[in-house]
């Protein structure tokens, strides 16, 4: 796949993300941001099943949703698709960029909806602020998406296993918050398309408008061969070409 099918793939994913993100978004306004109709099956299901051990195994998941953890994560992904020392940096900054941005753009979103959560009385862990979009399950869902990118740019025939590692911590974090209580399914599902609809952006921008180091690739020396001319032999010079 070239980059302008890459760049084309990922803005159409991401703008159909987009679309389902903002019929969810007017669904859960003109409910006054009331729980949906899977909502409270989840969250019933969720606190009848909440042994201790399960309980902090989901306190564990939902913590690396947060903090430095997926910041530590977007710089990695980063890592794993340059080449060289430059580009590296590059990708690590624009990867932590997606990062940061989306989640600026996502609070905001969250502040606009202003929609409830559940009652604190359900709460398994600590929360505040708005409920939707979910910010755990979308800075993890974020977060994965650029892993399994660079991976899949490196190894595009491989690495399977791995992606499906990386792809099921995002999942699971947004699942998390639901177990907890903290969060509606709806805020979850909300999260999880908005980061969808974000990482087709920064992908469509990465692609179409790479930085000048991943376009020009390393600087030629005097003596690399030049493209469509073969190296000059020096037992050759001066000798006239044969009729």
């Amino acid at each position: 796949m070239n980059r302008r099918d890459a760049a084309d793939l990922a803005g159409t994913v991401g703008l159909g993300a987009w679309v389902a993100f903002g019929v969810l978004a007017m669904v859960v306004i003109g409910h006054d941001g009331a729980p949906l109709w899977p909502d409270d099956g989840f969250l019933t299901w969720s606190l009848g099943h909440r042994p201790d051990v399960t309980e902090v195994l989901a306190r564990g998941v939902t913590d690396t949703g947060s903090g430095a953890v997926p910041y530590a994560l977007a710089a990695l992904a980063g890592a794993i698709v340059g080449r060289t020392v430059r580009q590296r940096m590059w990708a690590a900054a624009l990867s932590l960029a997606c990062l940061g941005a989306g989640q600026a753009l996502r609070y905001g979103v969250m502040t606009l909806v202003q929609r409830p959560r559940p009652a604190p009385a359900d709460w398994a862990a600590s929360a505040g602020g708005w409920a939707f979009p979910s910010g755990h399950t979308t800075t993890a869902a974020l977060t994965a998406g650029l892993l399994i990118t660079a991976v899949s740019l490196r190894a595009p025939r491989g690495a399977t296993s791995l992606r499906v590692v990386i792809g099921s911590w995002g999942v699971l974090v947004g699942l998390s918050r639901v177990y907890l209580g903290v969060h509606w399914f709806t805020d979850v599902i909300g999260g999880w398309l908005f980061a969808t609809g974000w990482l087709g952006v920064c992908l469509y921008a990465m692609t179409r408008w790479p930085p000048a180091s991943f376009v020009s690739g390393p600087p030629r020396t005097p003596d690399s061969p030049t493209e469509g001319h073969a190296p000059q032999d020096p037992g050759r010079r001066g000798r006239s070409r044969p009729a």
